[in-house]
């Protein structure tokens, strides 16, 4: 198929749900087997992408759990208003998509940004506020250790202008800088990228670039409350890793299991920033063997 089949495709496996007063495009499917009964999997993806990074593994995270995808507010299929974005704006369209599917307990799979807003998720949890549990999680290469991260040169160009609306994002640039965060041995065809493009600038979205980005200034200020809640809380964590990831660095896996010993760490070797799309078999066979109950 095209790329802009595979959008259309996407797109209708999902619904909106209206959260706060903003529509919220959200994946949710069952398990193929839910026999066990596990609890169902909350799947958060990374900047500047959107959920559509999960679709090669998908099949494989629902063997047994029901998934459930949404994309961030300003991401993908989701609204993507003019405004200040933050962390706490993501999780509480978070925690609106969970309110309204019943979603009482979950384990969590988080890539990037994703990593970041489940933090603060936990740290709610830790707090008492989080209106469902987190019983397992499986995190992928994020900047969790936000001095440690080689941020790319378009990242650092995004965050020196205003947080405001910029024409500077097209379409070639936006694949130039994607494809560059995969490894020099992964092998994306150029459909991909064309894909991930559509829903960058669908209404708008890569005008807002440069708002949406405001994140990792959230990281620098919070940094202790997002990323000491994903290392304190009680829930069985496991990490999944591209070795070759170019801006979230190797060493934050290790700089994660000093702060928690015993942490369970898989390295994908030849794999960058996106583990699920570069190296999906292997990936999904990690994730699978770090929720392992």
């Amino acid at each position: 198929m095209s790329a802009v089949d595979d959008v259309k495709a996407w797109e209708a496996r999902g619904r909106v749900l209206e959260v706060d007063g903003r529509a919220v495009w959200v994946l949710d499917v069952p398990a193929l087997d839910p026999g066990r009964g596990l609890d169902p999997m909350l799947v958060l993806h990374g900047y500047p992408s959107c959920s559509f990074d999960w679709r090669h593994v998908l099949d494989a995270l629902r063997a047994e759990r029901r998934v459930v995808a949404l994309d961030f507010l300003g991401f993908g299929l989701s609204d993507k208003p003019d405004v200040r974005y933050g962390m706490r704006m993501q999780a509480d369209a978070v925690e609106g998509v969970a309110r309204q599917l019943g979603l009482e307990s979950v384990a969590m799979l988080t890539h990037d940004m994703g990593d970041t807003v489940g933090g603060e998720l936990l740290a709610r949890s830790l707090e008492g506020t989080l209106p469902f549990a987190v019983t397992r999680r499986v995190l992928t290469n994020g900047s969790i250790y936000i001095e440690m991260a080689h941020l790319s040169t378009g990242q650092q160009l995004l965050l020196s202008l205003d947080d405001a609306p910029t024409e500077l994002v097209q379409a070639d640039g936006f694949k130039a800088g994607l494809a560059a965060t995969f490894s020099p041995h992964s092998s994306v065809p150029a459909d991909e990228l064309d894909a991930q493009w559509l829903f960058a600038e669908r209404n708008g979205g890569h005008r807002l670039m440069a708002r949406t980005i405001r994140y990792i200034e959230d990281r620098r200020a919070e940094e202790r409350r997002f990323t000491g809640a994903i290392e304190q809380h009680a829930s069985p964590l496991a990490v999944v890793w591209g070795a070759d990831d170019p801006i979230a660095v190797l060493p934050m896996t290790e700089t994660l299991v000093a702060a928690r010993p015993g942490t369970p760490v898989t390295v994908l070797d030849q794999v960058g920033h996106y583990p699920m799309i570069e190296s999906p078999a292997r990936f999904a066979a990690a994730v699978t063997a770090g929720f392992a109950e």
